[in-house]
């Protein structure tokens, strides 16, 4: 059963977890990622929180996924010839963490305007 963060999106915590365990070397990069089902059943979430983290560790580098065969264990920037930072991931995570919120709240944002025209167009 998870034991999620108040506050903090279970996707997110997903994706997290695993973001660690690669890190830790606990997943090698290649090695077959969970299916959105086994995310489903491990972490009691829907399949939309399945595919969002899954999606999310594809965004920030640390799974590729092949149509068919699954996803699979990364690490970003492999083969880069430019050793980065753990500071410098910390703030690229964080920062691709901002264009998703960004993203979300302009679609929140469209959903609202077209809420007060609807509203407008009925009186």
């Amino acid at each position: 059963m998870a034991d999620f963060t108040a506050g903090r999106a279970a996707y997110l915590q997903i994706a997290d977890e695993f973001k660690r365990r690669i890190r830790d070397g606990k997943l090698a990069p290649g090695e077959k990622l969970p299916s959105e089902a086994e995310l489903m059943a491990d972490h009691s979430v829907s399949r939309t929180v399945a595919r969002q983290a899954i999606a999310r560790l594809r965004e920030d580098g640390y799974a590729v996924s092949h149509q068919g065969k699954g996803s699979f264990a990364a690490m970003p920037g492999e083969g880069s010839t430019v050793k980065r930072s753990p500071e410098f991931e910390q703030i690229t995570e964080y920062l691709s963490e901002v264009r998703r919120d960004v993203r979300r709240l302009a679609d929140r944002m469209d959903q609202l305007e077209d809420l007060v025209r609807q509203q407008a167009q009925g009186r």
